[in-house]
């Protein structure tokens, strides 16, 4: 196995890496709408918020050598399912290969953002 870490993606708030490499898979650690740079949050409604953790996913999947075109499967947590609509906007920008999906509400997330997203990826490069 092998740790991935990128400084284009904020650092891990815990004790955990923002991702593991096995195989041809990466498995990363689920982002949130911090800026790498100063490690503030990052929009307060769910569009921007989406923006900066696709971006933040982005950066990390493409340092273990994959990309969001190469997704297989995400998670994604929301703070309120209201939000839904708005964030399938922008999820569906990112992801246009549809990868397999499940979406949940949970009653808080760090930093009281309002999404998480964790991905797998398949390794091309």
């Amino acid at each position: 196995m092998k740790v991935i870490q990128t400084n284009a993606a904020p650092a891990a708030i815990g004790p955990y890496s923002q991702a593991m490499v096995t195989g041809n898979l990466v498995y990363t650690s689920g982002q949130i709408s911090l800026d790498p740079g100063s490690g503030e949050v990052v929009g307060a409604e769910i569009k921007a918020q989406a923006e900066q953790v696709i971006k933040n996913l982005k950066a990390v999947l493409e340092t273990a050598g994959s990309s969001l075109a190469n997704v297989v499967k995400t998670t994604c947590f929301l703070a309120d399912m209201n939000d839904f609509a708005a964030f399938n906007e922008v999820y569906a920008k990112h992801f246009p290969g549809k990868p397999a999906r499940s979406a949940v509400a949970v009653k808080q997330l760090p930093r009281s953002v309002l999404l998480e997203i964790e991905a797998i990826g398949e390794i091309t490069k």
